[in-house]
């Protein structure tokens, strides 16, 4: 089992900046991924950010250039580092986990969810 921290959200103006952590503790296996998902009211929940233990980051188009994603992996953290936010940022960020194995994520963790509300 792994269980994941999420802290840093809050409420910010357009053009502002907030950083989110995340803390995985419990069944950490060497290879795995840490990022982040949001969703917004009404909207499919969606990835925002990724990055495996090797290193491979992938963002969503919309965040390119603008968000950065960074981990530490003796800790076991992840944050990500959101600029310039749009009001279209606004929703509710989740920290994301999966152990793998070959290759492949065996099982997903989710962090309980943290407000991001971005005012124009």
């Amino acid at each position: 089992q792994v269980q994941l921290e999420e802290s840093g959200g809050g409420s910010v103006q357009a053009g502002g900046s907030l950083t989110l952590s995340c803390a995985a503790s419990g069944s950490i296996f060497s290879s795995n991924v840490m990022g982040w998902y949001r969703q917004a009211p009404g909207k499919e929940r969606e990835s925002v950010a990724q990055l495996t233990s090797i290193g491979s980051a992938t963002y969503a188009d919309s965040v390119k250039g603008r968000f950065t994603i960074s981990r530490d992996k003796i800790k076991n953290t992840v944050d990500i580092q959101m600029s310039s936010l749009r009001p279209e940022d606004t929703a509710v960020y989740y920290c994301y986990y999966c152990n793998r194995l070959g290759g492949r994520c065996i099982k997903d963790y989710w962090g309980q969810g943290t407000q991001v509300i971005v005012s124009s």
